[in-house]
């Protein structure tokens, strides 16, 4: 797995402008951000074919996904290949740092900052929230068994160990939302988290005042959770920025924070946690009467126009508000209708691995990336496989409308139910979810919804996800040479041969000649490692100066690629020989080729099979190099290239 770690991360390098362009790179659950001296050197159509990239965001950064597990091991390995070329990583991070602050600049737009913010300042906290939430929900069944009746003294007996370690971090998520929030708003972390440990100091509850009509206020611990913790940290901010330069430096350390932390103390008292206990309240109120009067149509709603927030990374703008929800009612219905979008990208993925059986590169992946798509990490499915198709992206999403919509009826016409933490989704959320009615019929509730997610998806992506022209695209190997595997007279019985099966044991030599005029070259002088490496099998590759590629042996044309950019052809004796015109000439789609024979002609050595436009060609494709492949080479001895005759240029034998 290390080495194909380090292969991804050596192959990315380049296409991302080398080691010169980086000027940061870092990860988070399922993408590598790299962050560009120049992203106009960046090759972003070569770099989504990369093995194992899912897909690429561009955004501040450019963000290549790769899949949770994945992304550590290639972020890794790729940091590793910067150190080796000399680019240190405090280097790395002042020229990142300049580099980003450029970037958002650009992008500094009010709204896509105040998201951004948001987010930033949640991010690093999901591992804790994860963890701490499902501590919290082992507690939660271990609480349970007892209650049952039947579980060993020593569950008790943890109980309340694990009733702290679940909660601690809860208690006390304000102050970590502040010292994030200062990071963000460009004040000290240190002030953000302790004007936020205001909000959960336990000595706030003896502050009475009145406010002019709202009259008597008597504050709590932990009122305004953490929006309150935000504002608060956000004025800390600003109000130190606003002093520093204009106090002097010999005071500075002494009277800034005093003062930043003195006023934004008395406005978090006296202002946010009452205006963000308000918030909260609202936001609470309106998503218990909007699931309890239209939990369908909501459901419907929210649930389908989720997947296009987590394209775009904005789903973790809504941390806060889920938080709120969890505040005001121990559990936030929201995240549990929004999973259902995840249950609607599965279902559709599933239906496209039914109807693209051709497609092996694309059926790969979603067996990959199927599993934690169940577990709740949607972003491999939606880059890796609907995305790029288009259709199966829109019938995923109305599949996560109607797991939204029965999730939706569930809070509307049962009881309400939803997550105590947030975090995980998928299958990995069901530990977390609760109702008044008790932890089984949120389960049940949950699962349904998923279920009818799964379903739908599938059935709207089967039907109506494909056009024909969609489906005939889409429908073969993107890899180019699956399609040489699967036909029946390849790695099979010759066309033209009685026998059953190739031989190993030839009556006559095989001489290979060069199909097109030019030079000769070995194969690993080929710019492309499928062939110089001797993957696809031994053999040579030309240079080419003419324009006709002819049948390198006399045998059956046994495949023509559709594009025209390649073609096979099966000796009597059963030695295969692949003739590629070209280095990703694929993508072409049969763009300045000309068919001069079909498959199941019978030739000989020298008769024209492809005629190819090279001008037209080499302007649009990384080299006009011709690799000559005995595919099924390890069935027989094949000579070294003699690069000085044409005619013969490598010569197959039988083993033995």
């Amino acid at each position: 797995m290390a080495d194909k770690s380090l292969a991804t991360a050596q192959a990315l390098l380049p296409l991302l402008g080398g080691a010169s362009n980086i000027a940061a790179v870092e990860n988070c659950m399922t993408r590598m951000r790299v962050t560009p001296v120049d992203p106009g050197l960046i090759d972003v159509a070569a770099v989504k074919k990369v093995p194992g990239v899912l897909g690429v965001v561009e955004d501040d950064t450019f963000q290549i996904v790769l899949g949770p597990g994945a992304v550590t091991k290639v972020t890794t390995a790729f940091r590793g290949l910067l150190e080796a070329s000399g680019h240190d990583a405090k280097a790395l991070a002042d020229k990142g740092a300049s580099i980003k602050a450029a970037q958002k600049e650009r992008n500094n737009t009010p709204f896509k900052n105040l998201l951004r913010k948001i987010a930033n300042i949640f991010v690093p906290l999901i591992p804790a929230l994860i963890g701490a939430g499902l501590v919290a929900a082992i507690r939660g069944l271990l609480n349970n068994w007892v209650t049952a009746g039947g579980a060993p003294g020593w569950v008790e007996s943890i109980l309340p160990s694990l009733t702290v370690i679940g909660g601690a971090f809860f208690a006390y998520l304000a102050i970590f939302a502040g010292i994030n929030a200062a990071k963000e708003f460009g004040g000290t972390p240190a002030l953000g988290g302790a004007v936020a440990a205001i909000i959960v100091f336990p000595g706030v509850a003896d502050v009475h005042y009145s406010l002019p009509g709202f009259g008597q206020v008597e504050l709590s611990p932990g009122q305004g959770g953490v929006i309150g913790a935000i504002l608060a940290a956000a004025l800390c901010a600003w109000i130190e920025r606003m002093l520093r330069g204009r106090i002097p430096d010999a005071i500075d350390i002494l009277v800034t924070p005093t003062i930043a932390l003195l006023v934004s103390g008395l406005a978090t008292i006296y202002v946010f946690m009452f205006v963000a206990d308000w918030i909260a309240t609202g936001i609470g109120n309106g998503a218990d009467w909007l699931l309890e009067h239209s939990g369908v149509a909501a459901g419907f709603i929210l649930g389908g126009l989720f997947l296009p927030l987590v394209m775009l990374g904005l789903h973790q703008a809504l941390i806060p508000i889920h938080m709120a929800l969890i505040e005001q009612s121990g559990y936030t219905s929201l995240l549990t209708i929004l999973a259902m979008a995840g249950a609607g990208q599965v279902g559709a993925s599933i239906a496209v691995y039914l109807k693209l059986r051709k497609n092996r590169a694309l059926r790969d992946t979603i067996k990959g990336a199927t599993p934690v798509g169940i577990l709740g990490v949607g972003e491999p499915l939606i880059y890796g496989v609907t995305l790029p198709l288009g259709r199966p992206f829109i019938t995923a999403c109305l599949g996560g409308a109607v797991g939204g919509a029965v999730a939706g009826a569930f809070n509307q016409f049962v009881a309400p139910f939803g997550a105590t933490a947030i975090g995980p989704s998928g299958w990995a959320l069901l530990p977390l979810v609760d109702s008044s009615k008790g932890q089984g019929y949120a389960i049940m509730a949950y699962v349904i919804g998923l279920v009818a997610g799964y379903v739908a998806g599938f059935l709207f992506t089967y039907f109506f996800g494909f056009t024909p022209e969609l489906l005939e695209e889409h429908n073969r190997d993107d890899d180019e040479f699956g399609e040489l595997e699967a036909d029946p007279a390849l790695g099979g019985p010759s066309e033209a041969t009685p026998v059953s099966g190739a031989t190993t044991a030839l009556l006559t030599k095989v001489r290979v000649a060069a199909p097109v005029d030019g030079e000769v070259i070995p194969l690993d002088q080929v710019p492309d490692k499928m062939f110089s490496a001797g993957t696809m099998g031994p053999g040579f590759a030309v240079l080419p100066t003419g324009e006709v590629f002819s049948s390198p042996v006399d045998g059956v044309l046994t495949m023509v690629f559709p594009t025209k950019h390649a073609f096979a052809v099966t000796t009597d004796d059963g030695v295969q020989i692949l003739v590629h015109i070209g280095l990703e000439t694929v993508a072409l789609k049969g763009d300045g080729f000309e068919a001069l024979a079909a498959k199941g002609d019978r030739v000989s050595a020298g008769t024209p099979v492809i005629r190819a436009d090279l001008a037209a060609i080499g302007a649009k494709v990384p080299s006009l190099v011709t690799p000559v492949i005995v595919m099924n080479g390890k069935d027989f001895d094949v000579s070294s290239p003699s690069l000085d005759d044409p005619a013969a240029v490598v010569t197959v034998t039988g083993k033995g």
